[in-house]
């Protein structure tokens, strides 16, 4: 499937309103087209137009970017797919805005904060299901990897890849995480650590590509009867934004942070253009880490998002046409997404092991109870509702407490009681009461060293059990299922939305195809007249997209009027161009030879002579 590309500009800002600069973007958010004026172009100059999957103005809301493009994606990660959301534009443009947002605010909050309700509040709904979430963070700074969750800052970490699973961090610290609040302390700890600065286009610059990575295992039983896992891994890409040197106004490590910063991107532009280059044999990934890293985004195993950021002023018009050409570029990138089913290195299953192991133990000391043995049967034996199952691991977790408590009372009083019937033995000799009272003593501190060990273990499976997560138990009250109820229909307008805007650009293609085929015209100069304007906007299009690179796009426009000493072989070359065709071209082409003796031109006969 191809990768999904949509485009978002920013309001101008009052720096660039109290500069004067003049607007050069226009969205039309129905079509999904950005237009893009050169302020600096001759009077009559088309704008370069391109259209995308969905375009969101400065009026958007961040709800309405993440439930119209985002949450499929997501969805689809939940399933067992790969994805990946990532922003692209020169700095300053709001790509930090569009993925984090402001948190504090609920309209304000940006693709990851929403990514995190939308995960959980999935889980809590899901039914039958077992579920283990964990959180890496990482940046790319200066071309080195640093885990921002690591307690050693200045560690260097290495890319290494695996047959079966592809590239992979060495020592990337992962951090299991059970709900909203959890996994929002990881990132915003992550965040602290992370490289910014100031420059004259932004305040707040990234100073280097920041990415969440979520990895959601989920564990059902199919319909084999047998336990299946699924695994989705989820990406979330913040790139340092593009940037020229005149403009950014820094010193110090600021030019050698953007210079790096414009390397990488220049690399991911070279993989995108071998991509969509159908020749290319040889795709650069290894020019750089993040296109490394980004690999099974770009052309392999993931479903992918690439938002592109704008602004609008005049003063940021090359770096805006360069963004779009780059995004349009994208749009041509094919990926072949799969769902990860039962992978050899799950660690819900090395969890759900060491659980059985460790519960297992337990029954052995006979710590677990006919209660819970009973609860657990239960659960294999009927497909029950969620709170009944709740309701069990509620009893389990009390009745194991209870049962290791009065396990270990009744032994100790045992043993007391048969320490004082031998202190009280007149029978037995000194020597002998004396050796049996050692044995009492030593099999007490074995009993008490047996409760340390029993202890641990009990704390050890009651860790590992709450680290996954039970679907279906936070379904209890109404008002979840008016949320859902209301999820499933922002859901089902944002679907109505995307396929309104396909139809529309349908429409307004087959309307231009349908003029071409109707028109007439009155005379020559009047057809000649039209179709160079029609030529013209053709040349304007091909140079928007970066396409032109062949030699129609090379030649400049010619006006054509009576009195231009050009105007004979425009016209010849015009009636070639609309009337000959291409295999009819060729043939004659083919047939030219030059002679040198009568300096000129001259075209080989049809029939050989001599026969």
């Amino acid at each position: 499937e191809a990768l999904r590309v949509v485009a978002r500009c920013r309001p101008m800002s009052r720096r660039e309103e109290a500069a004067g600069y003049e607007r050069v973007l226009e969205l039309d958010v129905k079509l999904g087209q950005v237009s893009i004026r050169n302020p600096r172009a001759a009077p009559g100059e088309l704008p370069k137009t391109f259209t995308f999957d969905a375009v969101y103005d400065a009026s958007s809301k961040q709800a309405d970017l993440y439930d119209e493009t985002v949450r499929p994606l997501i969805d689809s990660v939940l399933q067992g797919f790969n994805g990946t959301v990532f922003a692209y534009g020169q700095t300053g443009t709001g790509k930090t805005y569009t993925m984090q947002g402001a948190w504090a605010e609920p309209e304000k909050r940006g693709i990851i904060p929403s990514a995190f309700e939308h995960i959980f509040t999935h889980i809590s709904r899901s039914q039958n299901q077992q579920y283990l979430v964990r959180a890496s963070y990482l940046e790319i700074y200066q071309e080195e990897i640093r885990d921002l969750l690591a307690k050693d800052q200045s560690k260097k970490l290495e890319l290494k890849e695996n047959p079966e699973t592809g590239v992979y961090i060495k020592d990337l610290s992962s951090f299991v995480t059970k709900n909203v609040k959890e996994i929002e302390h990881v990132m915003n700890l992550g965040s602290q650590t992370r490289s910014v600065g100031s420059t004259n286009m932004n305040e707040h610059s990234s100073r280097s590509h920041a990415i969440f990575l979520i990895t959601i295992e989920c564990s059902e039983t199919g319909p084999d009867g047998e336990e299946h896992i699924r695994v989705g891994k989820l990406n979330l890409v913040d790139l340092a934004g593009s940037e020229r040197q005149n403009k950014m106004g820094a010193h110090g490590e600021r030019p050698k942070e953007a210079s790096k910063i414009n390397l990488s991107l220049s690399a991911l532009g070279n993989v995108i253009s071998a991509l969509v280059d159908g020749r290319s044999t040889h795709i650069p990934y290894r020019d750089s880490k993040l296109t490394r890293l980004l690999q099974d985004s770009l052309g392999g195993n993931a479903k992918t998002i690439m938002v592109a950021t704008l602004g609008p002023a005049s003063h940021s018009y090359d770096e805006s046409l360069s963004t779009l050409r780059f995004a349009n570029r994208a749009k041509n990138i094919k990926n072949k997404p799969r769902v990860n089913e039962d992978p050899k290195d799950t660690l819900l299953r090395e969890f759900q092991e060491e659980i059985v192991r460790l519960k297992a133990q337990l029954e052995k000391r006979g710590m677990l109870g006919k209660k819970r043995r009973r609860s657990s049967r239960r659960k294999k034996a009927v497909d029950g509702e969620g709170t009944v199952d709740n309701e069990g691991e509620d009893e389990n977790e009390d009745g194991l407490e209870k049962n290791m408590e009065n396990y270990l009372k009744e032994q100790k009083e045992r043993l007391e009681e048969e320490k004082a019937a031998i202190q009280d033995d007149h029978s037995l000799v000194s020597e002998e009461k004396q050796k049996l009272l050692q044995e009492k003593e030593k099999m007490i501190e074995d009993l008490r060293k047996e409760q340390e060990a029993t202890e641990l273990l009990a704390i050890k499976y009651k860790a590992m059990e709450s680290k996954l997560l039970i679907g279906g138990r936070t379904i209890v009250d109404h008002t979840n299922e008016q949320q859902k109820m209301l999820e499933l229909r922002r859901q089902e307008i944002a679907e109505q939305k995307r396929r309104e805007r396909e139809m529309q650009q349908e429409m307004l293609l087959r309307d231009e195809e349908t003029m071409e085929l109707r028109e007439t015209y009155t005379s020559l100069q009047q057809e000649v007249e039209i179709k160079t304007k029609k030529l013209k906007k053709v040349r304007a299009r091909q140079v928007g997209t970066g396409t032109g690179t062949g030699t129609t796009c090379s030649l400049s426009p010619v006006t054509l009027t009576p009195s231009s000493p050009t105007a004979p072989l425009s016209l010849r070359y015009l009636i070639i161009e609309n009337f000959i065709p291409p295999e009819e071209k060729n043939k004659i082409m083919n047939r030219l030879y030059f002679d040198s003796d009568e300096d000129q031109w001259k075209f080989q006969p049809l029939v050989p002579t001599g026969g």
